[in-house]
C-alpha cells in the first residue's frame, strides 16, 4: 500500500512540473545544432574564355590568316614587328634587286652573244685588261652587299633581341612526334598538342579535324593562347632529337634541341588563330607536329590562365607585397603593445578610494 502511494505521489509531481521547468533542456541542445560546421560554399570555376559553352574553340580559322594559300608565291602577311620588317625587307630589296641584277646578266649575255658571235666578230679583240671595267665590277657588288647588310644585320638582331623583364614565358618542348608546352610565369600550365586527325581516320565518337579548327595537317586538339600587345619569350628545347619551332606570320623559326635551351621574343599584334609545323627533320612523323597559336587580348588571356589553375605575375607580386607589408607591420604592432603601460595592482587603491569619495559625496 505504502508503494502504490509513493508511485501516485510521483506521477503528480510529474505531470504538476511547470513547461518553462522543461525548457533548458531543449535550450541546452539548440547550441549543439548551432555550433554544426557550416556548409562548404563551392568556388564557382572560371570560364575558359576561348571556349564556348559547348567546350568547343570560339576563335574559327580564317583563310589566308596565319596559314598557307593555295598556289600563293608571296610570304605569309606578318603579324609581329620584326616580321613586318623582314617582309619590307624582302619586297622592297632583296626582290628588286635580285631581279634587276637577273635581268642586266640576262642582257649582257645575249648582248655578248650577238654581238661577238664568229659572223658579226670574226676577228676576236686580245685586250687581257680593261681597268675601268674591272674596277666597276668590282666596287659595284661591294656597295651592293654593304647596302643590303645594314638592315640584314638590324632583322638579325632584332630576331635574337632578350625578352623585358615582363614578358610571357612560353616553353616549347618537342617530342616524337608532337608538342608539349609550359607557362613557367603563369604557376607552371602544362599543355600537350597533336594533331587533329581527318574524320576517315577515327574512331565513333572521338574528335576530328573541321575547317573551323585550321588546315590539315596544321589543326591541334590543343592551342597554345598567348596574348597581344606583349612581349612573348619563347624558350625551346626538346626531349630526344633535334626539332624546330615555326610559325611562319610570326618570323619564327626557333632550333629545339635536347639539353640546350634557345631563346628568341616576339610582340603578336594582331587577334586571331596562326599556324606553324616542325620545321626540322626528326623522323618518321616529322610532318605531323604542327602548331597552333591562338593570339587574344590580355584580359582574356589573364581568364585563360586562371582558368588552368595558374596566376598571373603582376598578381603573385602584389600578393608578395602585400604579405611583406603585413609582415613588416607585425613588429611595429607588437611594440606599440609592450610599450603601453600595463595595469597592476597598485593602481586599484587609488581608484578604490576615488570612487569612494564619489560615493561619499
Amino acid at each position: 500500500m505504502l508503494g502504490l502511494t509513493s508511485i501516485l505521489l510521483a506521477a503528480g509531481m510529474a505531470f504538476a512540473t511547470p513547461a518553462s521547468a522543461q525548457e533548458p533542456a531543449a535550450n541546452a541542445a539548440a547550441p549543439v545544432a548551432n555550433t554544426a560546421a557550416p556548409a562548404a560554399v563551392a568556388t564557382p570555376a572560371i570560364a575558359d574564355p576561348t571556349l564556348d559553352a559547348a567546350g568547343k574553340p570560339k576563335t574559327k580559322a580564317a583563310p589566308g590568316i596565319g596559314q598557307p594559300i593555295a598556289d600563293a608565291i608571296s610570304l605569309q602577311p606578318q603579324v609581329t614587328p620584326t616580321g613586318r620588317e623582314a617582309h619590307w625587307f624582302h619586297n622592297v630589296v632583296l626582290l628588286p634587286l635580285i631581279t634587276i641584277i637577273s635581268i642586266f646578266v640576262l642582257i649582257l649575255l645575249l648582248w655578248v652573244i650577238v654581238r661577238y658571235r664568229r659572223a658579226a666578230n670574226p676577228t676576236p679583240s686580245r685586250t687581257a685588261h680593261n681597268t675601268p671595267i674591272e674596277i666597276v665590277w668590282t666596287l659595284v657588288p661591294v656597295l651592293i652587299l654593304i647596302a643590303i647588310a645594314v638592315p640584314s644585320i638590324r632583322l638579325l638582331a632584332a630576331q635574337f633581341k632578350p625578352a623585358p623583364k615582363d614578358a610571357i614565358t612560353l616553353k616549347a618542348i618537342g617530342n616524337q612526334w608532337f608538342w608539349s608546352y609550359e607557362y613557367p610565369d603563369n604557376g607552371g600550365i602544362q599543355l600537350t598538342a597533336n594533331m587533329l586527325k581527318e574524320q576517315s581516320q577515327v574512331g565513333k565518337g572521338e574528335r576530328f579535324r573541321t575547317d573551323a579548327d585550321g588546315p590539315r595537317l596544321l589543326a591541334t586538339d590543343t592551342r597554345v593562347v598567348l596574348p597581344v600587345g606583349v612581349p612573348i619569350r619563347l624558350v625551346t628545347t626538346a626531349q630526344d632529337v633535334i626539332h624546330s619551332w615555326a610559325v611562319p606570320a610570326f618570323w619564327i623559326k626557333l632550333d629545339a634541341v635536347p639539353g640546350k635551351l634557345n631563346e628568341t621574343s616576339f610582340i603578336i599584334e594582331k587577334p586571331g588563330l596562326y599556324f606553324g609545323q616542325c620545321s626540322e627533320l626528326c623522323g618518321a612523323r616529322h610532318a605531323y607536329m604542327p602548331i597552333a597559336v591562338e593570339a587574344v587580348s590580355p584580359a582574356e588571356f589573364a581568364q585563360w590562365v586562371k582558368s588552368k589553375g595558374g596566376t598571373m605575375p603582376n598578381e603573385v607580386a602584389a600578393a608578395a607585397a602585400a604579405e611583406a607589408a603585413q609582415n613588416a607591420a607585425a613588429p611595429a604592432a607588437e611594440t606599440n603593445a609592450a610599450a603601453e603601460p600595463a595595469a597592476t595592482n597598485e593602481t586599484a587603491p587609488a581608484a578604490n578610494a576615488a570612487a569612494g569619495n564619489t560615493t561619499g559625496n
